[in-house]
């Protein structure tokens, strides 16, 4: 994979920015979660193109309709977007589901249980 340039790094920064802002105050679909974030954005180099990657708090329905609501609201989010941002082409948005931060928070509580386990079998070692 190619190395992004500044000019695309500064892009993906911005679209990110202005996707949050729209997915948070001015869409109004009640699938879409409140507690939805933009974790990432990708823009390809031609600006056709764009992969957002979201993650959703909540349980696999609540992600579930997220990602539909998303979809289903592409065109105004698009459209939006291009009112916002000034791009030779407004990109094709794909919405992707980022699993990072609920991998990341199982893998804490995975952690902590080891944790107290090993502390309780070292205090029945000690007595």
């Amino acid at each position: 994979m190619r190395k992004n340039s500044v000019k695309n790094t500064r892009i993906n920064g911005e679209v990110q920015r202005v996707l949050a802002e729209i997915i948070r105050g001015e869409i109004k679909d009640p699938r879409i979660a409140s507690m939805t974030s933009v974790v990432a954005v990708e823009v390809a180099p031609d600006l056709k193109t764009c992969k957002a990657w979201i993650s959703v708090l909540g349980d696999e329905k609540a992600q579930a309709d997220t990602l539909a609501g998303l979809k289903s609201a592409e065109g105004y989010i698009r459209s939006q977007l291009a009112k916002t941002i000034n791009l030779r082409n407004t990109p094709q948005i794909t919405f992707i589901m980022d699993q990072s931060i609920a991998y990341g928070v199982n893998m804490s509580k995975l952690i902590d249980e080891v944790v107290v386990k090993d502390e309780t079998v070292e205090d029945h070692e000690d007595n």
